[in-house]
């Protein structure tokens, strides 16, 4: 059973209000990310501003959406990559926040900013979600 009429090329996903400052804020994009990956739509999560940081080793791991929930962020982020989400960092803000990208997570498969977010969002055949 299908959910959709019309099926999508794809999800792109731009982290920008995600702070890990807030971390009730943080599992919610990863829930979608990992719900459209494992309906087999393609799905790219896009880290930018102050969300970078949760690709540094041991931020997310230490973040939690609520003291009630068991998964880390980490967690829910695993789960995404696990169903397919493919992980992108913005470079200028990875720059703003003293971070090198060979310094990230594993999870994280390189570099992608305002110019390939724009793209999909052009893309009439992939949806958007901003965070």
């Amino acid at each position: 059973m299908s959910f959709v009429e019309h099926s999508a090329a794809g999800v792109a996903i731009l982290l920008w209000a995600s702070d890990p400052a807030q971390p009730e804020r943080l599992a919610t994009p990863f829930f979608h990310a990992a719900a459209a990956a494992a309906m087999d739509v393609p799905v790219e999560i896009y880290f930018s501003a102050a969300s970078v940081q949760l690709l540094a080793p041991g931020v997310a791991a230490a973040l939690r959406a609520s003291p009630r929930h068991d998964k880390t962020i980490l967690d829910a982020l695993r789960e995404a990559v696990t169903h397919g989400a493919r992980l992108l960092a913005c470079t200028d803000a990875l720059h703003a926040h003293g971070l090198a990208p060979s310094g990230l997570i594993p999870e994280c498969h390189g570099q992608g900013g305002a110019v390939q977010f724009m793209a999909r969002a052009l893309d009439t055949r992939w949806r958007t979600l901003v965070f």
